[in-house]
């Protein structure tokens, strides 16, 4: 099967300025893959090259299996876009911009009005009158509207309300259902755990790790809290596979574990528990960790605005 998306060692500069680096990366058809990283890490510029807004300085990239410099125009067709910064015409109301992109990319006006109702836009209003939140709703209809086979969104949700993001995440996972594919550019952590199967984490233009979010979720730290009928020993748990950052006062036990709990709840079962409590892990941990553990082998080299 064609990949939706595959890069080999994909870079580009921006003068002496780094903007991404070696980038390896397949997406798979079918699937909801989020870009994970703050401002300025190279989601952008990553974007950007897949439509060839921007060329590369070295490396290929190859969109639904067309090159992305020889084949742009097509990349364009068929593919639904957001980008996070849309800036657009601002005199014409929502619904003649609407009607302007259907006749360029032969949309689907009845999806857009039902699109702009679940989203609450008001259409009659002119681009230019609208606040940041419901210009980012005109974007987001613009890009599902066609209905095309895969969509990239570039921040997608930013400007939104917490109710209108629920909105958004209902809608994503609808179109993932259907068997369409979605790329997602997201500093949100919360958003990228809800929505997708598989995160790339983007550190200074480098793609630190592309892996499952489950297979993430489980390497994350656990911080467990138990409360002994008897007084423990931290020396009982710190030999315990997984089991860190040991803190003990009396009957209470503090620790943290990565990875599976199930060894720490073995060496608990010796004594008598009479409660216990645990964090479930979450995407934010796993995320700075590996923005930590990259601290010593990542050298930035510069910044870059995308």
């Amino acid at each position: 099967m064609t990949a939706a998306i595959s890069t080999a060692a994909l870079t580009k500069f921006y003068g002496e300025h780094r903007g991404v680096i070696d980038v390896d990366l397949e997406i798979n058809m079918g699937e909801v893959f989020g870009l994970l990283g703050p401002n300025g890490a190279g989601k952008t510029t990553c974007i950007r090259m897949f439509f060839d807004f921007i060329r590369p300085t070295s490396g290929t990239a190859t969109v639904l299996g067309l090159d992305s410099k020889c084949d742009s125009v097509e990349i364009r067709r068929r593919v639904g876009y957001l980008p996070g910064d849309f800036v657009t015409y601002e005199k014409l109301t929502g619904l003649e911009l609407l009607e302007y992109f259907a006749n360029l990319r032969d949309g689907n006006l009845t999806r857009a009005h039902v699109l702009a109702e679940r989203f609450n836009l008001d259409l009659s209003r002119r681009i230019g009158e609208l606040s940041r939140g419901n210009r980012q709703k005109v974007g987001l209809v613009q890009a599902f509207m066609s209905d095309p086979e895969f969509l990239i969104l570039d921040e997608p949700t930013t400007g939104l309300d917490p109710l209108l993001q629920q909105e958004f995440h209902k809608l994503v996972l609808e179109e993932a259902k259907d068997g369409k594919t979605l790329f997602v550019s997201s500093h949100v952590l919360s958003e990228v755990e809800i929505i997708c199967d598989r995160v790339g984490i983007i550190r200074d233009g480098l793609l630190v790790t592309v892996e499952e979010v489950s297979a993430l979720r489980e390497r994350a730290l656990t911080r467990v809290e138990i409360e002994f009928a008897d007084i423990v020993s931290a020396a009982d748990f710190e030999a315990v596979e997984g089991v860190t950052d040991v803190e003990v006062s009396d009957h209470l036990f503090e620790c943290n574990v990565t990875g599976s709990v199930d060894s720490l709840i073995k060496a608990a079962a010796k004594h008598t528990v009479n409660k216990i409590q645990s964090g479930q892990p979450g995407l934010e941990e796993v995320f700075l960790a590996y923005y930590d553990s990259a601290n010593d082998r990542v050298d930035g080299g510069g910044s870059d605005a995308a």
